[in-house]
């Protein structure tokens, strides 16, 4: 592993190919046996601390198709936050149905790396050894026809890293070679890392015509908008034209929102905002209220897309502030799973719902492609070691984190690995935004 990461540091990548492949790695993982370590806690007081490992694995055999990337820097997501406190069931079930190499009594975690490739199976044709990538976390098998059209309604579309094995918070990883996309130039390995699983899912639940389909002139509430997914969709709508109406839970994620160019921002703490009166009841007098509040910030105008994904907490209320005709796209459910809204404020004022979940090869690359053209930037604001991964986790669980947060794996410090200095520095302060918030 030392050679590897020497050639990588040397930038010495046409002798990756040369050099042996370990029998083993570190990977952060958690195990079949601690399942039901926080069995009778409350949600909130699981400690993914207790649950995630850094252990050693034995490297897998490549399959047809596959990939073996050196992983110089990977990220924290939600799905590894849920994996770690086996909610809303332990992943190892995933593992199971996916059977093979992937059931094992450990799970490898992590949706999303930057690396260098190690090695491609049999069959790969468009990656080699020593190629600086960047994963997208979709695995699919691509042999029924109902993927063939959007891969992600592929029965057999599984997240890497959460409902297979061997994911990117470790030293290797392994992957499907379509999973695959170039690293942008002017990024660090840790800054490359962290768009891949939130940047390419706002781009399908907002961007896409699988999604909300944005145009130039809609205005978009977007629920936790300095948040991982929501700094991106907050990008994404002032790249496209439209105006975001962001909502936020403290000045800090106010102040982020400006610096990516927001002007109309609603800070819900301050403004007091509660949408249950209780733990059976909504109050319809809140979403009025909210209601007005986005009124006031456009001059009239009421969203056209709400970008929802806090979940049960804000779905009523979503609902109800789009305009006629608007469309609530909602994905994940960090605050509960179990929406409840009216659906008068549905059906009677012609309103969608749209499901979205992750994305397709082709709005992976597309959202990758942006980044690279530096026309959408990280959001990273802090970076942990990999034997910080548990504390990581559990600072995205308590949401005491702004954007996203990222760990160095074989990166043995943070800020290496650009290779356009150039486009960085033209972007240099929006590259660091997040960062110290």
């Amino acid at each position: 592993m030392q050679k590897i990461l020497d050639a990588i540091l040397a930038d010495e990548l046409d002798a990756i190919g040369s050099l042996d492949v370990p029998e083993s790695y570190r990977g952060v993982t958690v195990h079949a046996d601690e399942v039901k370590m926080f069995e009778g806690l409350a949600t909130k007081d699981k400690d993914p601390r207790k649950s995630l490992h850094v252990d050693e694995i034995a490297t897998p055999e490549l399959a047809p198709g596959e990939a073996l990337v050196a992983v110089m820097a990977s990220a924290i997501n939600y799905n590894t936050v849920w994996t770690s406190i086996f909610e809303p069931l332990p992943t190892f079930a995933f593992l199971k149905k996916y059977g093979g190499r992937h059931d094992q009594p450990f799970h490898v975690v992590g949706s999303d790396l930057a690396g260098v490739v190690l090695r491609t199976g049999p069959g790969v044709n468009t990656w080699k050894p020593g190629d600086r990538v960047v994963a997208h976390c979709l695995d699919v098998q691509l042999e029924h026809p109902d993927g063939h059209s959007d891969t992600m309604l592929d029965p057999e579309q599984r997240i890497w890293g959460f409902e297979t094995n061997y994911g990117g918070l470790a030293e290797i990883a392994l992957v499907k070679a379509n999973q695959l996309m170039p690293m942008p130039a002017h990024l660090t390995w840790e800054e490359a890392a962290s768009p891949g699983l939130v940047n390419s899912t706002a781009y399908r639940q907002l961007v896409s015509t699988n999604g909300a389909n944005l145009k130039q002139g809609d205005t978009v509430l977007i629920w936790g908008a300095s948040g991982g997914l929501g700094s991106y969709a907050t990008q994404f709508a002032l790249n496209g034209g439209a105006t975001p109406v962001c909502v936020v839970s403290s000045p800090e994620k106010a102040e982020i929102c400006r610096r990516m160019g927001a002007e109309l921002i609603i800070d819900r703490s301050a403004e007091g905002f509660r949408f249950w009166k209780d733990e059976h009841e909504q109050d319809v007098g809140e979403w009025k209220r909210l209601g007005a509040k986005i009124r006031e910030l456009t001059g009239g105008d009421d969203p056209d897309i709400v970008f929802e994904h806090p979940g049960r907490e804000t779905f009523g209320a979503s609902v109800y502030v789009a305009r006629k005709g608007g469309t609530i796209v909602t994905c994940a459910s960090t605050s509960g799973y179990m929406h409840q809204y009216d659906n008068r404020y549905l059906w009677m004022h012609l309103k969608r719902i749209v499901g979205s979940h992750f994305a397709n090869y082709r709005e992976a690359w597309e959202a990758n492609r942006l980044v690279a053209k530096g026309k959408i930037h990280p959001t990273l604001s802090k970076v942990y070691s990999m034997e910080e991964t548990g504390q990581a986790a559990h600072d995205v669980h308590r949401n005491a984190h702004q954007g996203k947060v990222g760990v160095l794996t074989l990166a043995p410090e943070a800020g290496l690995g650009v290779r356009d200095h150039e486009l960085r520095a033209a972007h240099l302060d929006a590259i660091n935004r997040f960062r110290g918030v």
